[in-house]
């Protein structure tokens, strides 16, 4: 099924759920539905686990990760740094103060990326900007940059070089003394800085 009519579906369950029934705050402008429907269909909002390994590893002052899974699955595993806000608490006016911070980007994930998206949904109807749900969640997280896979030998350069960046992101997140194969024997694998591409480059 079209990612986007899952996302549409989601919406629709929100509304019926009465979420869009939500409470005015201060200098904060709800978002028109009309203008809601028209952005969530856009795939700008998500962000690849590789731009999100890179800002991590980077120290990227501008990242906020927001675990929105239950505080359980939080404890047992998550990003470094990530703050837990369960989809159940993101309109508790306290964990509000998460949102909205001038020069953040807000980036929601979970196991896979369906439920952040609806966390996603909520804060962007209360009026929130700079919000990005990581595309895949903490399972793709696991396939490409914790036990990322092997070109094959046929592969093409970007792909190598993705490889390579994967490798030495699951060392620097794992502390696992990772190394490669050369004609020179086996060097150990460095974090390089990965170059920029499209967000949907890389993903699960």
């Amino acid at each position: 099924m079209n990612k986007n009519y899952i996302i549409l579906a989601i919406l629709f369950i929100i509304l019926a759920g009465g979420y869009f029934l939500l409470p005015e705050r201060e200098n904060i402008k709800q978002m028109k539905p009309e203008d809601l429907m028209r952005d969530i269909v856009q795939t700008s909002r998500y962000v690849t686990t590789d731009q999100v390994a890179e800002m991590i590893i980077e120290g990227d002052p501008t990242l906020e990760l927001i675990d929105v899974r239950n505080e359980y699955d939080y404890f047992e595993y998550s990003l470094p740094n990530a703050i837990n806000i369960p989809m159940d608490s993101i309109l508790v006016e306290e964990y509000q103060d998460y949102l909205g911070i001038e020069d953040m980007n807000v980036v929601f994930f979970s196991n896979d990326d369906i439920l952040a998206d609806q966390v996603w949904v909520i804060a962007k109807r209360m009026g929130y900007g700079s919000l990005y749900v990581m595309e895949g969640g903490l399972n793709c997280w696991i396939s490409t940059i914790i036990k990322p896979e092997a070109p094959q030998e046929t592969a093409s350069k970007e792909a190598i070089e993705l490889y390579d960046f994967r490798m030495g992101a699951s060392m620097y997140f794992t502390g696992s003394d990772i190394s490669t194969p050369s004609e020179e024997g086996a060097k150990p694998v460095t974090v390089k800085r990965k170059k920029k591409g499209s967000v949907a480059e890389g993903g699960c």
